[in-house]
């Protein structure tokens, strides 16, 4: 059953994106973080959902005449720049044969953000993006952390696979959806949704406790700062995360503790030795090579030329040491070029003048952004998700926001202006002479 609703879904939605190419971006960013058909038992799982949403919303692009370029703003450039010199260092990757799937993976989710781009205007655009974005995820949020409360913090949470599989993944999409969250519940006007969006923030955190992951209490404690100084009611909410985070931690068991004390202790434990050595490995490797490895950099090879302890191969663990070894300097470079230009554009929306309350949402916006890339930067730093949607989601919607101020400014000043100027003089007549009257 659940694998003829989900396929149903798709291709009813890819067929309505042809004429309505909005529905084909929602519908693609629904499967690329939720992976419904990994909750399927049957054909559902292997079926191409993902490339028939992808073909159908190109299509849909290509006829409607709704559409804009995808690079007004700067961090489009430095995305565009990024996956330009993918394909630039990807030939001369140390495996390329290994590298062909992940650079393929790359290109898809790219260019489905800027299709994206091209394709979300409005203000309802936006919003429904938010809510697929939050749906998706919190879904994971919510049941794992009711998981994490029933028993006590004893198992770990999972995720569902693809880029979110493991406990590490998923516990950052949690906290990255928090501050979303947050801002749908800025947004509620009824106490009964505040009091929901409330319950759903306490267990999407509990969920990503439960994972056990220690990059994720990090990027919680730095996101929760944040997220204090952002929030427009200081003292209720740093109420709210001071008694949710006791709670939670208290409800926590003790090897749950006894794991978390490990971050003083890192020597000690071989996880985070084997990261290092795996950071001292990219390091190396973009040394020697301009563009880096590859994505295929994992292998024993690599690791025996340039790791200090070539027996402990272990993944990057950290974007920046990810994109480090497998696309070189050239390739940090432009990838925190990504995030730096987009924290501005966020920041130049928090930071407009305009009083006018309908523009308001769009600087509660921006700063829940800021939030959530701020819980990225620090939760990303342990662990290898690079080329993760959930991110580059944040950067569509800071660009889109962008863009419906710039254009709102620009109606409501062509709108003041009418309103302001003197109304247009008739045309000077010439009575005719009295004898012709």
């Amino acid at each position: 059953m659940r694998d003829i609703l989900v396929v149903g879904i798709v291709f009813a939605g890819s067929l309505y994106a042809l004429r309505h190419p909005w529905v084909g971006v929602m519908l693609w960013t629904w499967i690329s973080l939720m992976n419904p058909h990994s909750l399927t038992y049957g054909f559902a799982q292997s079926f191409p959902v993902a490339a028939i949403v992808a073909v159908s919303t190109i299509i849909g692009l290509i006829a409607t005449k709704e559409r804009q370029s995808p690079f007004d703003q700067t961090p489009a450039i430095w995305l565009l720049l990024f996956l330009t010199w993918i394909c630039i260092a990807y030939p001369f990757s140390y495996n390329v044969s290994g590298s062909t799937e992940m650079l393929i993976k790359v290109l898809k989710i790219d260019i489905m953000i800027l299709v994206t781009l091209a394709i979300l205007s409005t203000r309802l655009h936006i919003e429904i993006f938010i809510w697929v974005i939050v749906g998706s995820l919190a879904f994971y949020g919510v049941k794992g952390g009711a998981f994490t409360i029933i028993t006590g913090g004893n198992f770990r949470v999972w995720g569902p696979g693809g880029f979110i599989g493991g406990n590490n993944e998923l516990a950052l999409a949690m906290i990255m959806i928090i501050p979303l969250m947050r801002y749908l519940q800025l947004q509620a006007t009824k106490k009964h949704f505040q009091f929901l969006w409330s319950v759903g923030m306490i267990l999407t955190a509990a969920a990503a406790l439960g994972t056990h992951s220690r990059g994720a209490l990090l990027a919680i404690a730095a996101m929760a700062i944040y997220l204090w100084a952002k929030s427009p009611k200081k003292l209720g909410f740093g109420i709210f995360i001071i008694v949710s985070g006791i709670g939670l931690i208290a409800f926590m068991p003790e090897h749950w503790s006894a794991r978390m004390d490990t971050i003083q202790n890192y020597e000690a434990d071989p996880s985070a030795t084997g990261r290092i050595n795996a950071w001292w490995t990219a390091f190396n490797v973009a040394k020697s090579h301009i563009t880096g490895a590859g994505f295929d950099m994992y292998s024993a090879d690599i690791f025996m030329a340039f790791a200090p302890n070539p027996h402990a191969i272990h993944a990057a663990h950290s974007i920046y040491f990810q994109v480090l070894g497998e696309q070189g300097f050239i390739g940090l470079a432009l990838f925190i070029g990504i995030w730096v230009s987009t924290w501005r554009l966020a920041g130049s929306i928090i930071s407009n003048k305009s009083k006018d309350p309908s523009v308001q949402w769009c600087k509660s916006l921006a700063a829940m952004c800021q939030v959530s890339l701020i819980g990225y930067a620090v939760g990303g730093a342990f662990l290898s998700l690079a080329y993760y949607d959930l991110p580059y989601n944040i950067l569509i919607i800071c660009l889109l926001v962008k863009r419906w101020l710039t254009n709102h400014s620009l109606v409501l000043g062509k709108a003041n202006q009418y309103a302001t100027s003197p109304p247009p003089r008739p045309p000077n007549k010439t009575l005719p002479p009295l004898e012709s009257r």
